[in-house]
């Protein structure tokens, strides 16, 4: 078998790879097939550089100029291929403006910018923990009165929560009486100013103490008025809030020990979201990120908010990293537990080189655009990626700013390189082979 037999294999393989996209536009019907067949006459006449081929189909060449069999377009006279010439000129396709126009091809150009990236996640809203409040004593006691007893009731700082009688407590103000007594009965008796003092010093640090456990001066003030310690003493709210968590299910009657809860008071002014993001989001968002939060409840109304902070680790059973963004909820219409949608949009790469995202060709670890040239030649070309978001891709190396890439109907341009690289390679490799054919070779070729 000669080497121009293998290449009429080798080129039948490749036509019969495209034969269902020209299929659609073939108005010669099947008999051009018969004239992509290579002659002895044509590959004379590629060594004398007179080949015409068509720029849609480069595997049809005649000695003559006329018209494509396949699309009808004029045959261009073929380029001499030689050591000087620029290297990938072998996959530059040239379309007539025909073509253009059937197959809309768009081109856009390639230029730098700054690329955002939009991260949408779930979440669920929970209590602001920098503003839930423990209400506890310091002291022992037992709570006769309950004026809050009911998870989801909404109090003011200041409010009554319970009354609570306390021995210790009780103990502790008459001990205050006692000392305002003593102060009072030694300055009317013109005593030595350091007995005084003295006494002063023990009423100061009664009051010290009522102070200490959460006995505010408008008590201590009511204290001194009266001039009798009451059985039971009122605890209020430290602060606003709505009561989230309460120990048992009725408050009166409960014996408290310094330091236990009674109630948790929590302020939903301002909520945190809970929100899930996955490791591959991990590198565009950080603390500070703004976020923007949706609920079902409330369609078309967003609420803005703000990453706080994250935790430490990955769930390990989600892969995904919990971060807290802080919500503002002035108005109360939120409420913890309620799930909601958070979307950030982050800023992904500045200065970056971009294109449309549509302009790439994937063909398994290799990414091509098809760059348009200024002669009206279309060029292959192997590009590296960057990021990738709302439709436009960064290109690490391979293009240019300023550059023209096709946007549309690139994979029939790229099918007509690789052709005319296939059906280029071919040739040269005949032509280097036909000298050393013997000559009975070449004239049975001709008949």
């Amino acid at each position: 078998m000669n080497l121009r037999t293998i290449a009429l294999i080798l080129l039948g393989v490749v036509l019969g790879g495209v034969a269902v996209a020209v299929a659609a536009y073939n108005p010669a019907g099947w008999a051009w097939l018969e004239d992509t067949k290579p002659t002895p006459a044509i590959a004379e006449a590629v060594e004398d550089q007179k080949v015409y081929t068509c720029g849609m189909h480069p595997n049809v060449t005649r000695t003559a100029p006329g018209n494509c069999p396949i699309c009808g377009m004029k045959l261009v006279a073929k380029k001499p291929s030689g050591p000087d010439e620029e290297h990938g000129s072998d996959t530059d396709v040239r379309v007539a403006p025909g073509f253009q126009q059937n197959f809309a091809v768009r081109t856009a150009v390639v230029d730098r910018g700054t690329l955002p990236v939009s991260i949408r996640t779930v979440g669920v809203l929970a209590h602001n923990e920098e503003k839930l409040v423990s209400v506890n004593t310091k002291f022992e006691g037992w709570i006769e009165t309950a004026h809050v007893n009911n998870v989801g009731e909404s109090v003011a700082e200041g409010d009554i929560l319970f009354d609570i009688y306390s021995p210790q407590l009780v103990t502790t103000q008459r001990e205050y009486l006692a000392a305002m007594a003593y102060v009072q009965q030694l300055e009317a008796s013109d005593a030595y100013p350091d007995a005084i003092e003295r006494a002063k010093s023990l009423l100061e640090a009664a009051r010290e103490r009522l102070h200490y456990w959460d006995i505010t001066e408008e008590q201590i003030d009511a204290l001194e008025r009266s001039g009798t310690a009451p059985r039971t003493t009122r605890f209020f709210s430290p602060a606003s809030g709505f009561v989230v968590e309460k120990m048992g299910d009725s408050l009166e009657g409960m014996r408290l020990q310094p330091g236990m809860t009674v109630l948790k008071i929590a302020d939903h002014s301002t909520l945190w979201a809970q929100a899930e993001f996955f490791e591959s989001d991990l590198r565009h968002v950080r603390e500070g990120s703004e976020a923007a939060i949706e609920v079902d409840a409330f369609p078309g109304r967003r609420w803005g908010g703000r990453i706080l902070f994250f935790r430490s680790a990955v769930d390990p059973e989600t892969r995904t990293l919990t971060a807290f963004v802080g919500v503002d909820n002035e108005d109360l219409s939120l409420r913890p537990m309620m799930y909601v949608d958070v979307s950030l949009r982050v800023e992904g790469a500045s200065d970056a080189l971009l294109a449309p995202a549509e302009a790439v060709l994937h063909s398994g670890e290799r990414a091509v655009v098809i760059v348009a040239k200024d002669d009206g030649a279309f060029e292959p070309r192997e590009v590296s990626l960057g990021l990738a978001a709302e439709g436009m891709q960064e290109i690490t190396a391979g293009l240019s700013p300023g550059e023209t890439v096709v946007v549309s109907s690139q994979f029939l341009i790229d099918s007509e390189s690789n052709l005319r690289a296939a059906t280029a390679q071919m040739l040269r490799g005949n032509e280097e082979d036909v000298p050393d054919e013997p000559p009975q070779h070449q004239h049975h070729g001709h008949h």
